[in-house]
């Protein structure tokens, strides 16, 4: 639509912005929330607050739909904490089927593999905004510092603990793409063949899975620990399934990183994610929730 003279509504401009750096505030919404469905809803929440903003006042548009994004995703990060703690069994992030373009981006992947947005439950939300703003999407600290209601000297003191408390959880040694496949191929070989042995060998000996049901599906009610343990919890439970064959077990890429789709009777039913350190796996995410299966449907648009 144009004006009398020409030139665009406010309303066309607001839409123009909002598309624009739709993908980026999805991210930021994900990175802060570790559930797609919710950073949709934070999506509407932040276009119907853009679409009431006087443009002429806004200097830097991005900035500014970042900073509403950050304030909506805050206040439901707190809601979530409140559903967590009701929450049936572990609580994992919701995946997202990633395109190939998203694995290019190293600190983009790193910032979205399951591993790392565990790490990002332990920070309260404040921290895990500045460091989420800081660190992956490189905001400058005036923009981080009104997005989350401090001061600048407050938020340069949580970027520098947050970053220390990341640092000291997150995987020793970066594992290249080429090496996660081989770990995976590994782990989907030995388990589908019942190989208790070969699983043993790629597992780390204090290696943690958790498998995530919400109660709508059969999954481990707490974490299970220790390579033998593990090895042999999954060796019984591919065994009991009828009719698992190789095709059931796919790899595909999840969060920026490869893994492992497991469907049954041409339905999704688990997402499984690795975590590896020094080469051995460290971690196992299964995911089963129905619920929180919807982000693996298309590839999501990622960007920052």
């Amino acid at each position: 639509m144009e004006t009398e003279h020409g030139g665009r509504t406010g309303a066309d401009a607001a839409t123009e912005a909002f598309v624009a750096h739709r993908n980026l505030l999805f991210t930021v919404a994900y990175e802060l929330l570790g559930s797609a469905a919710d950073a949709e809803d934070v999506l509407q929440e932040t276009w119907l607050r853009w679409s009431g903003v006087d443009l002429a006042e806004v200097r830097e548009r991005r900035a500014y739909l970042v900073r509403i994004t950050t304030r909506q995703a805050l206040t439901r990060l707190r809601t979530l904490g409140r559903r967590k703690e009701s929450y049936v069994g572990p609580w994992l992030p919701e995946p997202l089927l990633t395109a190939p373009d998203v694995a290019e981006d190293v600190e983009l992947a790193d910032s979205l593999s399951m591993a790392m947005l565990l790490v990002l439950e332990t920070l309260a939300p404040t921290e895990r905004a500045v460091f989420v703003l800081r660190e992956v999407f490189a905001v400058e600290y005036a923009e981080i510092a009104e997005a989350v209601g401090k001061s600048q000297a407050a938020v340069r003191q949580i970027a520098h603990r947050a970053r220390a408390h990341v640092a000291a959880r997150r995987p020793r040694s970066a594992a290249s793409p080429a090496e996660t496949r081989r770990a995976l191929e590994a782990f989907r070989r030995a388990t589908l063949t019942g190989d208790l042995q070969g699983l043993v060998d790629i597992l780390a000996p204090d290696v943690v899975m958790l498998g995530d049901g919400g109660g709508v599906k059969q999954a481990a009610p707490r974490p299970v620990v220790g390579a033998d343990k593990v090895a042999r919890l999954l060796v019984a439970g591919v065994g009991k399934v009828p009719g698992i064959g190789a095709d059931s077990l796919r790899p595909t890429q999840v969060n920026g990183h490869p893994a492992l789709v497991l469907s049954l009777g041409g339905e999704l039913d688990t997402v499984v994610a690795l975590r590896l350190d020094e080469g051995l796996v460290t971690g196992i995410y299964a995911v089963r929730n129905p619920e929180k299966l919807t982000g693996m449907k298309r590839a999501a648009a990622l960007s920052r």
